[in-house]
């Protein structure tokens, strides 16, 4: 496969995975498919919404930071302006962007998953909110309440809270490395798109060369 057709591929494949994220990460402001705690504060005047989903790593890094860089990584792999070795060589940049756009995605929504989402639940025989499978240390253990889904019932509200940030975070996580995966790969397609030039470029030499052929024998024929 050459570098134009793989660029093509490669952008392609991203617009899915930035769709994915950026609509996780929305969903996730809604938990229990409500808008009450998107809009609510506990007693402490604290939003209810966990800290994690705030940070807009899907929303902003695996979706926006990736969607920009796919649109032109897509461009690449066609005939026109971007269809050349300078558009290989922008290409570069702006997939360095995904890979830091999708590597934050990826942190947030890892950090999302270990920490746990924030709910209420009973503490000292009083309703709290709070994360309760937070560690207090930040460490990631096999006592992880991911490994232990009788401890899911803890949360009381939302509804369905931890499933609900379980899935949807993983999904994030999910489609954040695959783009990274596929943004350092256009990184290398870029560099060879700029040393050996893309398909687009070929087939525009082609029928030149061809027509340029065609012309001279002409000119010889008529001669004689």
């Amino acid at each position: 496969m050459c570098t134009g057709k793989c660029a093509k591929c490669i952008g392609g494949t991203l617009y899915p995975l930035a769709a994915i994220c950026l609509i996780c990460n929305i969903i996730l402001f809604f938990p229990g498919w409500s808008t009450v705690y998107v809009q609510g504060k506990d007693p402490e005047n604290k939003s209810l919404i966990t800290e994690e989903v705030k940070y807009m790593g899907g929303l902003i890094g695996g979706g926006i930071m990736v969607l920009i860089p796919a649109i032109h990584i897509h461009a690449t792999g066609k005939r026109g302006c971007c269809g050349n070795r300078c558009g290989m060589f922008l290409s570069i940049a702006f997939a360095t962007l995904g890979v830091i756009g999708s590597l934050y995605s990826f942190v947030t929504a890892t950090l999302g998953l270990v920490n746990g989402p924030l709910c209420e639940y009973t503490e000292n025989g009083q309703l709290v909110w709070g994360t309760p499978f937070k560690s207090a240390n930040g460490e990631f253990s096999n006592e992880s309440y991911l490994f232990k889904k009788e401890l899911w019932e803890k949360c009381e509200q939302p509804k369905d809270v931890v499933e609900f940030n379980v899935i949807l975070f993983s999904l994030i996580l999910a489609a954040s490395g695959i783009e990274m995966v596929l943004c350092l790969i256009q990184m290398v397609n870029g560099l060879f798109g700029c040393l050996c030039g893309t398909c687009a470029e070929k087939g525009v030499r082609a029928p030149l060369v061809w027509s340029l052929n065609i012309t001279r024998r002409h000119h010889k024929l008529c001669l004689i």
